[in-house]
């Protein structure tokens, strides 16, 4: 039987995967990529895994007793029982109508927080939400898991233009090899982080780049409590420092700054707002809450905070002054309790170092967070699937979706406003997995029990699919026609179909076409195309757009055939608020005072105790319990072996395992204090759960530290433990970072590590529930 190569594309890059007699066998990298992800080879066994959900299926409890809630819901030993299509889209439609007559539209939740699919047509998110506007609107999140913090803080200090430009158009890692003399980044330099974009990268350049820079003489240096962190040929200079500390090594910074005439006074003057706000606080001449006097923040102080040598500090501070410096502070950093702190704290650094809009200087949040940051921008935008308008105006930051669950009619804080959860009575999910994204997983399981109906549509049988009454199966990137490419991206990348569908797998388009004739809407969600003419019509609304701006691209059929086009009007952005820089009152701010608000009189207008008017240090929970019964600080980071918990039954992510559980490190100090060796099974455990893993064993950490990566299937079947799997989110508390951005907390938490010595429970994630036809 012979092999065909079929080119595809997925969130960590474009391969190619090899088909033999309609099955995935294995996959090559493409030839163009300087450096590629080895994440593909998750593919061909999670293609064809044994947990794929091959029908329809209803979960029984709800089949007999009709819609309601249930706290059952989510139970390891549910029973499902498939039935037929035409069956399944009849319950659907009749329920989604009856919801929205009896209790309104915005009783639906269109979760659906994305990452299902890298495809431009067959987007699962963009799909779910433009059937849920056909149908009158759905109740939406806003912000997202990995930088909620940074969405909600910066159009209030910098204005929104700019912090859109902040996240999407940061200067390129050529810019930085030309202009930089030093990098300095809080929450490191991951490159397995950026071999990951929402819609992959035609050739994944982050990682090669960084090094170019690093040969050309360019300085880094990490603080983070992992000293792998930052690969070791960008030679980084690795300092320690405890988790949740970042904020507190800032402001000492700073002070150094000030007492030692390094502040660019002239700079401060001209470009930001509240500079003497900032300077008080950090010298001592007032606290958070504006009394006088208040406490120095020098860098002794943070020693004692942080673990980071007062020396160290000043030494660090004089040598940023000395040269061009970029400070970048990760996603990862304000994913903690007061997550925003060290965000505007490092804004308020590069300010009193007067670098802000110079080329490869100035500020930055995103470096190691993701592959397109740094990578170039594609200012003339992508093919994209239009969504339609929202009737719903409802909303809730992503990350308080258990809040909202079990709180409705609850009242909140966010962004200045006091905010009611929406009494939601259907969850509508597609493309994403709460249970890898969210904390404190036992109450999103009491919380996924509220509603009277939860629906999933799913590839594989997830813990979320393990949640819903009625699971739809979804067809994957490899079983249908699409096109991609990302931000910044080299190139938009045909995506042809490579295998049939598995079982009775359909597009999402089609179930939703479906779906929408029931409701008798189904010309408004279609417009009369197929998802086949979809993929012409939005390449030819983008071709439109970018011949407008005298650029000739190929038709579709030149373009299909030749498998790519290279990106047109792509550029390289060289400087953050350069333009502010080299006028600030033509190129004012969309802030209140037109300039950077190191002091935000909006924000102190809000009253929130636990995000002030301006950047200050706050001791998250992690700083608490130190030698208690949670003595150690659990660095909860992205994994390295798949994209959060997708493909985690695959052959890259199975290797990294411990005996099938995910592992987790800890120093070889702590280990031998606990009686722990390589190789054993460990029960984590914190305030709010526990969860098994392999240990391994690792000096790149520091003491008082373990690290557990996100991503293991939540596997709750065993009393043994929350997780038996070794999903970290378990144990993690759901909490948001302040009142201004309810951002996620899933960084950190305080746990303790312990030997399990009795019979390991199995491993049941993978492992479709009752009822269901296996693969």
């Amino acid at each position: 039987m012979s092999t065909t190569s079929y080119p595809t594309s997925a969130h960590w890059g474009s391969y190619r995967v090899l088909v033999r007699d309609d099955r995935v066998v294995g996959v090559r990298p493409d030839p163009d990529d300087p450096a590629p992800s080895p994440v593909m080879e998750n593919t061909p066994a999670a293609q064809h895994h044994g947990s794929r959900v091959a029908r329809p299926a209803v979960r029984r409890r709800w089949l007999e007793h009709g819609p309601g809630p249930d706290p059952r819901r989510g139970d390891p030993d549910d029973e499902y029982v498939e039935v037929g299509w035409d069956r399944v889209l009849d319950l659907l439609a009749g329920e989604l109508d009856r919801v929205r007559t009896a209790h309104g539209n915005a009783a639906i939740y269109g979760g659906s927080y994305g990452w299902g699919s890298s495809g431009r047509v067959h987007h699962a998110q963009s799909q779910l939400h433009r059937f849920l506007n056909s149908i009158g609107g759905y109740t939406r999140s806003r912000t997202t898991y990995s930088h909620g913090a940074v969405e909600t803080l910066f159009p209030r200090i910098i204005g929104t233009p700019a912090a859109n430009r902040l996240l999407h158009r940061a200067p390129s890692w050529e810019v930085i090899r030309e202009h930089t003399d030093l990098v300095v980044t809080f929450g490191g330099l991951r490159v397995s982080n950026m071999w990951m974009t929402s819609g992959g990268r035609a050739a994944q350049t982050a990682g090669p780049s960084m090094r170019a820079a690093s040969d050309a003489g360019v300085g880094f240096v990490s603080l983070s409590p992992l000293r792998d962190d930052t690969p070791d040929d960008v030679k980084a200079e690795w300092v320690p420092l405890r988790p949740g500390t970042d904020t507190a090594v800032l402001l000492a910074l700073m002070h150094v700054l000030f007492t030692e005439g390094l502040a660019d006074t002239a700079f401060l003057d001209r470009y930001t707002e509240g500079a003497d706000v900032v300077r008080s606080y950090v010298l001592g001449g007032r606290d958070e809450r504006g009394n006088r006097p208040g406490l120095p923040r020098t860098p002794e102080w943070a020693e004692r905070i942080s673990g980071v040598p007062a020396d160290d500090i000043r030494d660090l501070a004089r040598r940023m002054a000395r040269g061009r410096t970029l400070v970048n502070v990760g996603w990862s950093v304000q994913r903690a309790r007061y997550g925003e702190q060290p965000l505007w704290a490092g804004l308020a650094l590069a300010c009193c170092l007067g670098q802000v809009g110079l080329p490869g200087a100035g500020f930055a949040s995103g470096y190691g967070s993701m592959g397109n940051y740094g990578g170039g921008s594609t200012p003339l935008g992508l093919p994209v699937m239009p969504q339609g308008d929202n009737a719903v105006k409802d909303f809730i930051p992503v990350a308080r979706v258990s809040d909202m669950l079990l709180n409705p009619g609850g009242t909140y804080h966010y962004d200045g406003e006091e905010r009611r959860y929406p009494d939601i009575r259907l969850v509508y999910w597609a493309g994403g997995n709460p249970f890898h994204h969210h904390q404190d997983l036992a109450r999103l399981t009491r919380a996924f029990g509220r509603p009277e109906t939860v629906v999933v549509h799913e590839t594989h049988w997830t813990a979320t699919a393990r949640h819903a009454d009625i699971v739809i199966p979804s067809t994957t990137v490899l079983e249908r026609d699409d096109l991609t490419a990302s931000r910044g991206d080299l190139s938009l990348r045909a995506m042809p179909r490579a295998v049939p569908p598995h079982g009775e797998a359909r597009d999402e388009y089609d179930t939703y076409a479906d779906l929408a004739e029931r409701l008798g809407v189904r010309e408004e969600f279609t417009e009369g195309r197929t998802s086949a003419d979809w993929m012409r019509e939005i390449y030819r609304r983008w071709r439109s757009l970018v011949t407008r701006r005298g650029i000739e691209v190929p038709d579709f059929d030149a373009f299909w055939a030749a498998g790519r086009v290279a990106m047109p009007g792509r550029v390289e952005d060289e400087a953050l608020l350069g333009g502010f820089r080299a006028d600030p009152e033509k190129n004012a701010l969309r802030t209140p005072s037109g300039r950077i608000e190191l002091y935000s009189e909006t924000i102190a207008s809000f009253g929130y105790e636990d995000c002030p008017g301006h950047p200050v240090w706050l001791p998250g929970p992690v700083l608490s319990d130190r030698g208690g019964e949670f003595p150690l600080v659990l660095v909860a980071n992205q994994p390295t072996g798949r994209l959060h918990g997708q493909q985690d039954m695959g052959a890259h992510s199975m290797r990294e395992k411990v005996g099938g559980r995910a592992p987790v490190r800890l120093h070889p100090a702590d280990a031998a204090a606990l009686g722990i060796t390589g190789g054993d099974l460990v029960r984590v455990v914190g305030p709010r759960g526990s969860c098994l893993a392999g240990a391994v064993l690792s000096d790149a950490l520091m003491p008082g530290v373990v690290q557990l990566s996100t991503g293991a299937w939540y596997d709750p079947s065993s009393a043994e433990a929350t997780c038996v799997h070794g999903n970290p989110n378990a144990l993690i508390a759901d909490e948001g970072t302040s009142s201004l951005s309810q951002g996620c907390t899933g960084q950190l938490a305080r746990v303790r590590v312990e030997r399990f010595d009795g019979t390991p429970p199995p491993v049941r994630a993978f492992v479709p529930p009752c009822g269901t036809t296996p693969a």
